[in-house]
């Protein structure tokens, strides 16, 4: 009778706490799952982000073009051909640029193509002066996943006259995605699925029977042999594009880590149970028997510390193998941030080492004079090298929209600052032809020294294999303008070279928006930049508006 009682009442225990272990190990395995799940999906989202940024870009830049803004406010007499159009589209890796009225009619395309958008909701929100996003609606035969950019453009007036519009075919973002292990996909406001690594998923929404789990949002699906069965859903609002990421994981491991671990809890208790009925009965064994028993006991309590010792062990593993991983990233993240300035203050610092070591010889020496002559440019050096680290700072600082007062030659002697080592190691020459006084215009400093920092970047470029490598840098004052020259082989296009996505560099060395950008930057605090062909090279002249013209107006 109490035997059966022990057993029983040891049953229960262990059915109990392989409960207990399998509850509490689920929603570990599913809180671990859920952390990398996030990760994952954001990493996808800034994928899709990443991949539509040109058309986006694209169809800003063109918005802000003065020709295309008059060709859609004038009714449609368009000064752009097509085949400019269809330049845009294959330097962005876009399906098409199309250029819309503030109807909805579509006035010219890269493609040809015609007919009337009104009812697209990108385009309700272009009229509305905001940039539009969302799905084209399909043509003929396709399958209506194309995303499209969307900005507006503006008359005189400064009121809605019509859109860029640049599209993506979705289906060509798909081709590398197909290998990923987790089930992603992306969905529009009804719930459609527009953008998926898997297949199974596209079109309208995966069937799904929710069965919740402590609080995850399990799904059991019955989509394809690529879709995991039962999988924790995890999603991600994109308002940016107008989408929601989402993503399927698969929760076969950590079912099975779960069950796993309540089955040895489960066995724990039950040897442990068995051994107090052993126990129990050991009065009414033999010697022989209580001598074989004990020897079971021993073998049974090595063999579970030798199992909690190695799932110690594999804990501990586990917990520095994460952390090793968090650690990479930081500093991963660290030497993107400081691979620029290292550059930049190494030579100074190796200068400062020689001379320090220099100047305590010579203080052993008793040579004091050339001791002091040593701290002397040490002190010269890290001064250099504050005025490099004050000059990145700068560089990399926000700054306000608004055109203010700025001394253009300061904007030149930060940006040779940060293009020096660059200059050095190209051996190029510079050569500068600055006023006494001090220049002033309306614009701001940092935006033009990232154009003059372009500007010079490019000539450098330009420059090499060439036998004469001379950088001429002229600042005028009458009006404002700089001018940077060099010897290299010209342009071979000079009327499109502020077209975006225009380069002559080879692949993977540029995007060719360095200019595009520039030509907006100037253009924004109403000056002008132009690019030519001199005798020996080529040159591009910025001009900006004098500050005292604006200081006058502001006066009257």
């Amino acid at each position: 009778m109490h035997r059966a009682f022990l057993i029983l009442l040891t049953l229960t225990a262990s059915a109990l706490l392989a409960g207990a272990v399998w509850w509490t190990t689920l929603g570990t395995a599913l809180t671990a799952l859920e952390a990398k799940g996030r990760s994952d999906l954001s990493l996808a989202a800034d994928r899709l982000r990443l991949e539509l940024q040109r058309g986006r870009d694209l169809a800003v830049l063109l918005a802000g073009d003065p020709i295309i803004a008059r060709s859609i406010a004038n009714a449609g007499r368009i000064e752009y051909p097509a085949t400019r159009l269809q330049g845009f589209a294959d330097r962005s890796g876009a399906s098409d640029v199309l250029l819309l009225r503030k109807n909805g009619v579509i006035i010219a395309s890269a493609s040809g193509r015609r007919g009337d958008l009104s009812a697209t909701g990108w385009m309700e929100r272009t009229r509305q002066g905001a940039l539009g996003v969302g799905a084209m609606p399909p043509d003929s035969g396709s399958t209506g996943r194309i995303f499209t950019h969307a900005a507006p453009t503006f008359d005189a007036q400064g009121k809605v006259s019509g859109a860029v519009a640049v599209t993506r075919d979705l289906t060509t973002l798909e081709r590398s995605w197909r290998g990923d292990p987790q089930a992603i996909y992306f969905t529009d406001r009804a719930g459609h699925v527009v953008v998926s690594n898997r297949e199974e998923l596209l079109g309208g929404p995966p069937p799904q029977e929710r069965v919740p789990i402590q609080g995850f949002d399990i799904r059991r699906t019955e989509v394809g042999r690529y879709i995991p069965r039962d999988a924790l859903h995890l999603e991600l609002p994109l308002p940016t594009l107008d989408l929601t990421a989402e993503i399927l994981l698969d929760t076969a491991p950590a079912r099975a880590l779960a069950i796993a671990r309540a089955q040895a809890a489960g066995a724990a208790l039950l040897v442990l149970g068995a051994l107090l009925v052993l126990l129990w009965e050991r009065r009414r064994v033999l010697a022989r028997a209580n001598l074989m028993l004990e020897d079971r006991v021993a073998e049974r309590t090595a063999a579970l510390t030798a199992e909690v010792r190695e799932r110690r062990e594999a804990q501990a593993a586990l917990t520095r193998a994460q952390a090793d991983l968090v650690q990479a990233g930081k500093l991963s993240a660290l030497g993107q941030l400081s691979a620029g300035i290292s550059h930049e203050l190494n030579q100074p610092l190796m200068a400062i080492r020689s001379f320090a070591q220099n100047g305590a010889t010579f203080l052993e020496r008793g040579n004091v004079e050339a001791a002091g002559s040593n701290l002397t440019r040490i002190g010269d050096l890290a001064g250099r090298m504050g005025r490099i680290i004050r000059n990145l700072s700068a560089f990399a600082r926000a700054e306000p929209q608004p055109a203010i007062e700025t001394d253009l030659g300061t904007v030149i002697e930060i940006a040779l600052e940060i293009t020096e080592t660059r200059r050095r190691e190209t051996g190029v020459e510079v050569r500068l032809d600055l006023p006494e006084m001090p220049v002033l215009a309306m614009a701001g400093e940092v935006r033009m020294a990232q154009v003059v920092v372009n500007l010079i970047s490019n000539a450098v470029d330009a420059m090499a294999g060439r036998e004469t490598r001379l950088l001429t840098v002229t600042l005028c004052d009458g009006p404002p303008a700089i001018t940077v020259r060099d010897t290299g082989p010209g342009l071979d296009n000079p009327e499109a070279i502020f077209d975006p996505f225009y380069t002559t560099k080879e692949v993977g060395a540029g995007l060719g928006l360095g200019l595009s950008i520039s030509y907006g930057i100037v253009s924004g605090f109403g000056g002008a930049i132009r690019g030519s062909n001199v005798e020996g090279g080529a040159a591009f002249t910025v001009e900006l508006q004098p500050a005292v013209a604006a200081c006058d107006g502001a006066a009257a």
